[in-house]
Protein backbone atom coordinates (compact mmCIF):
# COMPACT_ATOMS: atom_id res chain seq x y z
CA UNK A 1 0.00 0.00 0.00
CA UNK A 2 2.94 2.37 0.59
CA UNK A 3 4.04 4.37 -2.41
CA UNK A 4 7.59 4.04 -3.66
CA UNK A 5 10.35 5.18 -1.32
CA UNK A 6 10.90 8.88 -0.87
CA UNK A 7 13.90 10.06 -2.89
CA UNK A 8 15.09 13.66 -2.83
CA UNK A 9 18.20 15.57 -3.93
CA UNK A 10 21.09 16.05 -1.42
CA UNK A 11 19.71 19.48 -0.49
CA UNK A 12 16.09 20.67 -0.30
CA UNK A 13 15.15 24.31 -0.89
CA UNK A 14 13.42 26.34 1.79
CA UNK A 15 10.90 29.07 1.07
CA UNK A 16 10.17 30.37 4.59
CA UNK A 17 11.46 33.83 3.59
CA UNK A 18 9.24 33.75 0.46
CA UNK A 19 6.35 34.49 2.80
CA UNK A 20 7.76 37.99 3.38
CA UNK A 21 5.84 40.56 1.35
CA UNK A 22 8.89 42.00 -0.36
CA UNK A 23 8.61 45.28 1.54
CA UNK A 24 11.59 46.08 3.76
CA UNK A 25 10.90 45.28 7.40
CA UNK A 26 7.70 43.42 6.56
CA UNK A 27 8.10 39.79 7.50
CA UNK A 28 10.25 37.51 9.58
CA UNK A 29 13.43 37.85 7.52
CA UNK A 30 13.17 41.39 6.22
CA UNK A 31 13.73 40.04 2.70
CA UNK A 32 13.25 42.20 -0.38
CA UNK A 33 11.89 39.74 -2.92
CA UNK A 34 10.48 40.12 -6.43
CA UNK A 35 8.60 37.67 -8.63
CA UNK A 36 11.30 37.88 -11.32
CA UNK A 37 14.05 37.33 -8.74
CA UNK A 38 12.34 34.22 -7.37
CA UNK A 39 11.68 32.94 -10.89
CA UNK A 40 15.44 33.22 -11.44
CA UNK A 41 16.05 31.17 -8.29
CA UNK A 42 13.67 28.45 -9.53
CA UNK A 43 15.21 28.31 -13.02
CA UNK A 44 18.74 27.99 -11.67
CA UNK A 45 17.78 25.46 -9.01
CA UNK A 46 15.78 23.26 -11.35
CA UNK A 47 18.54 23.21 -13.97
CA UNK A 48 21.09 22.23 -11.30
CA UNK A 49 19.05 19.30 -10.01
CA UNK A 50 17.69 20.94 -6.85
CA UNK A 51 14.04 20.11 -7.31
CA UNK A 52 12.52 19.67 -3.82
CA UNK A 53 10.76 22.80 -2.55
CA UNK A 54 9.76 23.07 1.11
CA UNK A 55 7.06 25.49 2.20
CA UNK A 56 4.22 25.76 4.75
CA UNK A 57 0.87 27.49 5.16
CA UNK A 58 2.26 29.55 8.06
CA UNK A 59 5.08 31.05 5.98
CA UNK A 60 3.36 34.35 5.36
CA UNK A 61 -0.04 32.68 5.89
CA UNK A 62 -0.25 31.16 2.42
CA UNK A 63 1.92 33.73 0.69
CA UNK A 64 4.97 31.43 0.39
CA UNK A 65 2.88 28.65 -1.20
CA UNK A 66 1.29 31.09 -3.66
CA UNK A 67 4.57 32.75 -4.64
CA UNK A 68 6.30 29.36 -5.03
CA UNK A 69 3.55 28.11 -7.35
CA UNK A 70 3.89 31.24 -9.50
CA UNK A 71 7.67 30.81 -9.70
CA UNK A 72 7.29 27.15 -10.75
CA UNK A 73 4.76 27.91 -13.52
CA UNK A 74 5.56 26.20 -16.80
CA UNK A 75 7.48 23.30 -15.26
CA UNK A 76 5.89 19.89 -15.58
CA UNK A 77 4.60 18.66 -12.20
CA UNK A 78 6.87 15.61 -12.47
CA UNK A 79 9.93 17.88 -12.60
CA UNK A 80 9.74 19.06 -8.99
CA UNK A 81 8.63 17.90 -5.55
CA UNK A 82 6.43 19.95 -3.23
CA UNK A 83 6.74 19.67 0.52
CA UNK A 84 4.25 21.56 2.70
CA UNK A 85 2.81 21.29 6.18
CA UNK A 86 -0.27 20.93 8.34
CA UNK A 87 0.19 23.19 11.36
CA UNK A 88 -2.08 22.07 14.25
CA UNK A 89 -1.86 25.49 15.92
CA UNK A 90 -3.91 27.06 13.11
CA UNK A 91 -6.26 24.14 12.48
CA UNK A 92 -9.85 25.05 11.67
CA UNK A 93 -12.78 23.57 13.58
CA UNK A 94 -14.39 21.60 10.72
CA UNK A 95 -14.89 17.83 10.72
CA UNK A 96 -11.49 17.23 9.14
CA UNK A 97 -9.08 20.13 9.67
CA UNK A 98 -6.15 18.25 8.08
CA UNK A 99 -8.00 17.62 4.80
CA UNK A 100 -9.26 21.22 4.85
CA UNK A 101 -5.78 22.72 5.28
CA UNK A 102 -4.35 20.41 2.63
CA UNK A 103 -7.09 21.42 0.14
CA UNK A 104 -6.23 25.09 0.66
CA UNK A 105 -2.53 24.33 0.06
CA UNK A 106 -3.29 22.31 -3.08
CA UNK A 107 -5.45 25.16 -4.31
CA UNK A 108 -2.76 27.81 -3.69
CA UNK A 109 -0.11 25.65 -5.35
CA UNK A 110 -2.31 24.61 -8.28
CA UNK A 111 -1.65 20.90 -7.87
CA UNK A 112 -3.56 17.70 -7.13
CA UNK A 113 -1.03 16.21 -4.70
CA UNK A 114 1.93 17.02 -2.47
CA UNK A 115 4.99 14.79 -2.53
CA UNK A 116 5.70 15.23 1.15
CA UNK A 117 3.20 16.41 3.76
CA UNK A 118 4.32 17.19 7.28
CA UNK A 119 2.67 17.54 10.65
CA UNK A 120 4.46 20.77 11.46
CA UNK A 121 4.47 20.75 15.24
CA UNK A 122 3.41 18.10 17.72
CA UNK A 123 0.08 18.76 19.34
CA UNK A 124 -2.28 15.79 19.68
CA UNK A 125 -0.18 13.25 17.74
CA UNK A 126 -2.83 10.51 17.80
CA UNK A 127 -5.55 12.81 16.54
CA UNK A 128 -3.69 14.52 13.70
CA UNK A 129 -1.62 11.60 12.42
CA UNK A 130 -4.63 9.34 11.88
CA UNK A 131 -6.26 11.99 9.66
CA UNK A 132 -3.38 11.62 7.19
CA UNK A 133 -4.30 8.02 6.35
CA UNK A 134 -7.28 8.73 4.04
CA UNK A 135 -5.19 11.39 2.28
CA UNK A 136 -2.40 8.86 1.68
CA UNK A 137 -4.94 6.35 0.37
CA UNK A 138 -6.43 8.91 -2.01
CA UNK A 139 -3.00 9.85 -3.37
CA UNK A 140 -3.31 13.52 -2.37
CA UNK A 141 -0.26 12.92 -0.18
CA UNK A 142 2.58 10.75 -1.46
CA UNK A 143 4.76 10.64 1.68
CA UNK A 144 4.41 11.72 5.32
CA UNK A 145 6.87 13.45 7.59
CA UNK A 146 6.79 14.88 11.10
CA UNK A 147 8.49 18.13 12.09
CA UNK A 148 9.62 19.28 15.55
CA UNK A 149 8.56 15.91 17.03
CA UNK A 150 10.65 14.15 19.69
CA UNK A 151 11.56 10.45 19.66
CA UNK A 152 8.41 9.35 21.49
CA UNK A 153 6.14 11.36 19.19
CA UNK A 154 7.90 10.06 16.06
CA UNK A 155 7.40 6.48 17.29
CA UNK A 156 3.70 7.08 18.03
CA UNK A 157 3.07 8.67 14.61
CA UNK A 158 4.90 5.76 12.95
CA UNK A 159 2.82 3.22 14.85
CA UNK A 160 -0.47 4.89 13.86
CA UNK A 161 0.51 5.03 10.19
CA UNK A 162 1.93 1.51 10.36
CA UNK A 163 -1.44 0.04 11.29
CA UNK A 164 -2.70 1.25 7.88
CA UNK A 165 0.37 0.07 5.96
CA UNK A 166 2.13 3.44 5.81
CA UNK A 167 5.00 4.95 7.78
CA UNK A 168 6.75 8.14 8.81
CA UNK A 169 9.27 8.51 5.99
CA UNK A 170 10.85 11.78 7.04
CA UNK A 171 11.66 13.85 10.12
CA UNK A 172 12.31 17.61 9.89
CA UNK A 173 13.94 19.30 12.87
CA UNK A 174 16.09 22.34 13.58
CA UNK A 175 19.65 21.01 13.31
CA UNK A 176 22.85 22.99 12.88
CA UNK A 177 26.38 23.21 14.25
CA UNK A 178 24.91 25.41 17.00
CA UNK A 179 21.87 23.23 17.72
CA UNK A 180 22.36 19.45 17.76
CA UNK A 181 19.53 18.45 20.07
CA UNK A 182 18.12 15.87 17.60
CA UNK A 183 21.50 14.16 17.42
CA UNK A 184 21.90 14.03 21.20
CA UNK A 185 18.38 12.64 21.59
CA UNK A 186 19.17 9.73 19.25
CA UNK A 187 16.80 10.89 16.50
CA UNK A 188 19.51 10.91 13.81
CA UNK A 189 20.52 7.36 14.74
CA UNK A 190 16.87 6.27 14.67
CA UNK A 191 16.44 7.74 11.18
CA UNK A 192 19.59 6.05 9.89
CA UNK A 193 18.54 2.67 11.28
CA UNK A 194 14.99 2.85 9.92
CA UNK A 195 15.65 4.40 6.52
CA UNK A 196 13.88 7.63 7.46
CA UNK A 197 15.11 10.80 5.76
CA UNK A 198 16.18 13.46 8.30
CA UNK A 199 15.71 16.99 6.96
CA UNK A 200 17.71 19.59 8.86
CA UNK A 201 16.37 23.14 8.89
CA UNK A 202 18.07 26.34 10.07
CA UNK A 203 21.43 24.80 9.16
CA UNK A 204 22.70 28.35 8.52
CA UNK A 205 20.86 29.73 11.57
CA UNK A 206 18.96 32.24 9.41
CA UNK A 207 22.23 33.68 8.09
CA UNK A 208 24.19 33.85 11.35
CA UNK A 209 26.44 30.95 10.21
CA UNK A 210 27.09 32.18 6.68
CA UNK A 211 30.12 34.29 7.58
CA UNK A 212 28.36 37.23 5.90
CA UNK A 213 27.27 38.72 9.21
CA UNK A 214 29.33 39.66 12.23
CA UNK A 215 29.51 42.29 14.97
CA UNK A 216 30.45 44.91 12.36
CA UNK A 217 27.84 43.69 9.84
CA UNK A 218 24.70 42.67 11.78
CA UNK A 219 21.55 41.08 10.35
CA UNK A 220 18.91 43.46 8.88
CA UNK A 221 17.62 45.75 11.62
CA UNK A 222 13.94 45.40 12.46
CA UNK A 223 13.71 41.76 11.37
CA UNK A 224 12.84 38.97 13.82
CA UNK A 225 16.10 37.20 13.02
CA UNK A 226 18.12 40.32 13.92
CA UNK A 227 16.51 40.30 17.36
CA UNK A 228 17.38 36.60 17.76
CA UNK A 229 20.98 36.61 16.52
CA UNK A 230 22.66 40.03 16.50
CA UNK A 231 23.44 39.81 20.20
CA UNK A 232 25.34 36.53 19.83
CA UNK A 233 27.33 37.31 16.65
CA UNK A 234 30.55 38.11 18.60
CA UNK A 235 30.47 34.61 20.12
CA UNK A 236 30.16 32.99 16.69
CA UNK A 237 33.20 34.67 15.18
CA UNK A 238 35.82 31.98 15.91
CA UNK A 239 33.50 29.34 14.42
CA UNK A 240 32.56 31.27 11.27
CA UNK A 241 36.19 32.27 10.68
CA UNK A 242 37.27 28.61 10.88
CA UNK A 243 34.43 27.60 8.54
CA UNK A 244 35.60 30.32 6.14
CA UNK A 245 39.18 29.01 6.27
CA UNK A 246 38.09 25.41 5.62
CA UNK A 247 36.00 26.67 2.72
CA UNK A 248 38.78 28.83 1.29
CA UNK A 249 40.97 25.77 0.70
CA UNK A 250 38.18 24.40 -1.47
CA UNK A 251 37.02 27.55 -3.24
CA UNK A 252 33.90 27.63 -1.04
CA UNK A 253 32.30 29.88 1.57
CA UNK A 254 31.59 29.42 5.27
CA UNK A 255 27.92 28.83 4.37
CA UNK A 256 28.91 26.05 1.95
CA UNK A 257 30.92 24.41 4.76
CA UNK A 258 27.94 24.57 7.16
CA UNK A 259 25.78 22.89 4.51
CA UNK A 260 28.48 20.29 3.75
CA UNK A 261 28.67 19.53 7.49
CA UNK A 262 24.90 18.83 7.60
CA UNK A 263 25.21 16.53 4.57
CA UNK A 264 28.21 14.75 6.14
CA UNK A 265 26.05 14.05 9.21
CA UNK A 266 23.68 12.07 7.00
CA UNK A 267 20.95 14.72 6.85
CA UNK A 268 19.20 16.53 4.00
CA UNK A 269 19.63 20.24 4.71
CA UNK A 270 16.77 22.56 3.79
CA UNK A 271 18.50 25.75 2.71
CA UNK A 272 16.56 28.97 2.31
CA UNK A 273 17.10 30.36 -1.18
CA UNK A 274 16.21 33.95 -2.04
CA UNK A 275 18.92 34.66 -4.63
CA UNK A 276 19.90 32.62 -7.71
CA UNK A 277 23.56 32.90 -6.67
CA UNK A 278 22.84 30.77 -3.59
CA UNK A 279 22.39 27.76 -5.89
CA UNK A 280 26.10 27.86 -6.81
CA UNK A 281 26.89 27.50 -3.12
CA UNK A 282 24.65 24.44 -2.82
CA UNK A 283 26.40 22.81 -5.76
CA UNK A 284 29.77 23.52 -4.10
CA UNK A 285 28.55 22.20 -0.74
CA UNK A 286 27.48 18.92 -2.34
CA UNK A 287 31.02 18.48 -3.64
CA UNK A 288 32.81 19.12 -0.33
CA UNK A 289 33.98 16.12 1.66
CA UNK A 290 34.91 17.18 5.17
CA UNK A 291 37.52 15.12 7.01
CA UNK A 292 36.49 13.62 10.38
CA UNK A 293 38.99 15.93 12.11
CA UNK A 294 37.40 18.98 10.48
CA UNK A 295 33.93 17.89 11.58
CA UNK A 296 35.17 17.34 15.15
CA UNK A 297 36.93 20.71 15.18
CA UNK A 298 33.85 22.58 13.94
CA UNK A 299 31.63 20.87 16.52
CA UNK A 300 34.08 21.73 19.31
CA UNK A 301 34.18 25.39 18.24
CA UNK A 302 30.37 25.39 18.01
CA UNK A 303 30.02 23.93 21.52
CA UNK A 304 32.45 26.57 22.81
CA UNK A 305 30.15 29.39 21.65
CA UNK A 306 27.76 28.31 24.41
CA UNK A 307 24.72 29.76 22.64
CA UNK A 308 21.21 28.32 22.53
CA UNK A 309 19.47 28.97 19.21
CA UNK A 310 16.33 26.99 19.93
CA UNK A 311 13.35 28.64 18.25
CA UNK A 312 10.41 29.87 20.29
CA UNK A 313 8.21 27.24 18.59
CA UNK A 314 10.32 24.22 19.60
CA UNK A 315 11.03 22.24 22.74
CA UNK A 316 14.24 20.46 23.66
CA UNK A 317 14.35 17.02 22.02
Amino acid sequence: MTSKTLTVPAVALGTWAWGDSGEAGDGYFGSRLTASGLRGVVEKAQSNGFTTWDTAVVYGMGRSETVLAQALKGYDRSEYQLSTKFTPQIAGDGDDPVADMLEQSLDRMGTEYVDLYWIHNPADVARWTSLLIPLLKSGKIRHVGVSNHNMEEIALADQILGEAGFRVEAVQNHYSLLYRSSERAGILDHCREHDVRFFSYMVLEQGALTGTYGPAHPLPEGSSRAAAYNGILPRLQALTERMGAIGEDRGASAADVATAWAIAKGTTPIIGVTKAGYIDGLSRACGIELADEEIAELEALADATDVDTRGGWEREM
